[in-house]
């Protein structure tokens, strides 16, 4: 029996999810398996029942994660700033018409 190598199941695509490594033939990156495990607390399974995903694939993409943990980490931070600043910048339409129509 030969083992099977992590790589197989983490692929990097240049123009695919911003070239950041993802689970092979999916979009899913490993930044998103890392929010979804460690940071919104879903197990394993609820990953792979909600998302399509193999065992093999998210658990691939945590040891990614945990391998490279100070560069996804960073990446997960500048990912939150953006759609931070992209808010402030951004007014809503809705809290706009709101406004509106409470004439203020």
């Amino acid at each position: 029996m030969t083992l099977q190598s992590l790589d197989r199941h983490i692929e990097r695509t240049p123009g695919v999810a911003g070239g950041k490594p993802r689970i092979a033939g999916h979009r899913f990156t490993g930044q998103d398996v890392a929010v979804w495990h460690q940071q919104m607390g879903k197990r394993v399974e609820e990953i792979c029942s909600g998302y399509s995903l193999g065992l093999a694939d998210v658990h691939a993409a945590l040891a990614y994660y945990f391998d490279h943990q100070d560069e996804v980490d960073r990446s997960i931070s500048e990912s939150d700033a953006f759609v931070e600043a992209l808010r402030r910048s951004t007014p809503s339409v809705l809290e706009k018409r709101l406004k509106e129509l409470r004439g203020e």
